[in-house]
């Protein structure tokens, strides 16, 4: 399989990548100019830009990368000061183009309004959508032109379908309270890695479903992390108010931009 073969088939099933680019060489070096390197989110990578302690450098700002979706330019002097205990007597110099290929994942759980306006947004800004409803009528193509793909199932089946992605968006917006903790407690249960988890409602909601959860094993750590009210406090009320919010948070999270005093208002998103 071809390092471009497999970017495709990452992007087509959701996955992150960062492509490492020898740009640039001086004297001489193991790699030379062109030489490419993918590496996934798992750590495993396929080619090369000319092995050994270079490699693994290379690695760890390709997986930072994927992680804060900037691209980096790294510099090497391939001397034995630089790196004694390599072996390295080439004294040649190389920079790689470290280039994340992330395309994030939102899914959202119940296909009522709120996530119709969600995905719409969410979608104009660069974000794959699914739309995940135990209802067919409320999880098709038809109702949700704007999402990039829909499923149907019960929802502790779509939560165990979705969870073994790390990195992914999530949000419960279903159509009532033992529906959301479905979703969450079925994303504890198969150790879901989510960069973003939001599920609507109030904060009494909040205590009263979280005290069910806790009651059925699911730890305090998880439901950490769960934000609840979600979105931006910008006083929003309808479905497309509500829409800006939690999109604008989205954006803020992905970009590592997020403030205190842009925390969720009492009663924000109540439901």
């Amino acid at each position: 399989m071809s390092l471009y073969e497999e970017i495709v088939r990452l992007g087509r099933d959701g996955e992150a990548c960062a492509l490492c680019t020898i740009v640039k060489t001086a004297g001489s070096t193991p790699g030379k100019s062109t030489m490419k390197m993918l590496v996934r989110r798992d750590g495993t990578f396929l080619g090369t830009v000319g092995g050994g302690c270079l490699e693994a450098e290379v690695l760890e700002a390709a997986l930072a990368s994927m992680q804060d979706e900037l691209p980096r330019t790294l510099a090497f002097a391939l001397n034995e000061r630089d790196y004694p205990d390599s072996g390295l007597l080439c004294g040649g110099r190389l920079e790689i183009f470290v280039e994340p290929i992330v395309e994030p994942r939102l899914v959202l759980f119940g296909g009522g309004h709120v996530s119709a306006a969600i995905a719409r947004l969410a979608r104009s800004v660069g974000f794959h959508v699914t739309i995940a409803d135990d209802r067919e009528t409320f999880a098709s193509a038809e109702r949700h032109p704007e999402a990039n793909q829909t499923r149907c199932a019960p929802f502790d089946e779509l939560a165990r379908q979705v969870a073994p992605a790390a990195g992914q968006y999530l949000i419960a917006c279903t159509r009532g309270h033992d529906q959301d903790g479905e979703v969450l407690r079925a994303l504890h249960a198969s150790g879901c890695r989510p960069r973003y988890l939001g599920m609507i409602g109030s904060r009494a909601k909040k205590v009263q479903l979280f005290e069910k959860l806790a009651l059925d094993g699911v730890d305090a750590a998880f439901l950490a992390q769960v934000r609840t009210p979600m979105g931006l406090a910008i006083g929003a009320r309808t479905h497309e108010e509500i829409a800006v919010s939690v999109v604008a948070e989205l954006i803020a999270v992905r970009r590592g931009a997020e403030s205190p005093a842009s925390k969720p208002a009492p009663g924000h998103n109540a439901r």
